[in-house]
C-alpha cells in the first residue's frame, strides 16, 4: 500500500514540522506502508528520510516546470511536466492520503482529494490530516456543507484527524 503524503517544502533539518514529518515516514515505513511525496524539501524529505531510513519505499513525483531535483532519500522518481499533472499522479499513486501542515499547495492538495472523495471520483481511502493545524480550515467549510444534511458525518468519515504519526498508522490500517 502507498501513502501519499502532502506538506511543506520550508522546514529544515532540525525543525519540529521536520522531524514530525520524519517520525511519520518512520512509522509508516515499519508498518509496512511504502510512501509517496512531492520529493523536494521540507516535510517532504522529512518523510522520505524517515521511511527510507526504516527500511521502506520511497516514491517521488517531480514536475519539470520546478526545475529541481528530488531529494537524496528518494528511491524511485516519476518525472512528470506540470504542477497539475504532478498533483494528480500523486493522488493516483495513493492508496491513502495524509497531510500535515503546509502553505496554499498544501490546502489546494487537501481540497482536491477531498472533493474527489466526497464526489466519488476515486474509490474510498483512508485520508489523514497529522495534528490540528488544518482543522480550523476545514471546519467551516464542514458547517456551511452541514445545512440541513448530513454532510458533517459524511466528510468526518472522509478526512480524519490524528493526534501523531501512531494514530496515522493505525488510522490507515485496514
Amino acid at each position: 500500500m502507498i501513502v501519499t503524503v502532502f506538506g511543506s517544502s520550508r522546514p529544515r533539518p532540525g525543525d519540529p514540522e521536520y522531524e514530525t514529518a520524519r517520525q511519520l515516514g518512520d512509522e509508516l515505513a515499519r508498518s509496512g506502508f511504502g510512501v509517496c511525496t512531492g520529493g523536494y524539501g521540507g516535510t517532504m524529505e522529512g518523510v522520505s528520510r524517515g521511511a527510507a531510513e526504516a527500511g521502506g519505499r520511497v516514491l517521488a513525483v517531480t514536475a519539470r516546470v520546478f526545475g529541481r531535483e528530488a531529494n537524496p532519500w528518494v528511491a524511485e522518481v516519476i518525472g512528470v511536466e506540470t504542477w497539475r499533472d504532478r498533483l494528480f499522479k500523486l493522488i493516483e499513486l495513493g492508496d491513502a492520503y495524509v497531510a500535515l501542515p503546509g502553505g496554499t499547495g498544501t490546502l489546494a492538495e487537501i481540497a482536491v482529494v477531498w472533493e474527489m472523495l466526497n464526489k466519488g471520483v476515486l474509490d474510498p481511502r483512508p485520508f489523514v490530516l497529522l495534528g490540528e493545524f488544518w482543522r480550523p480550515v476545514l471546519q467551516p467549510v464542514q458547517a456551511i456543507e452541514n445545512q440541513g444534511s448530513s454532510w458533517l458525518e459524511a466528510s468526518q468519515r472522509l478526512v480524519q484527524f490524528a493526534g501523531d504519526p501512531a494514530e496515522v498508522s493505525r488510522l490507515l490500517r485496514p
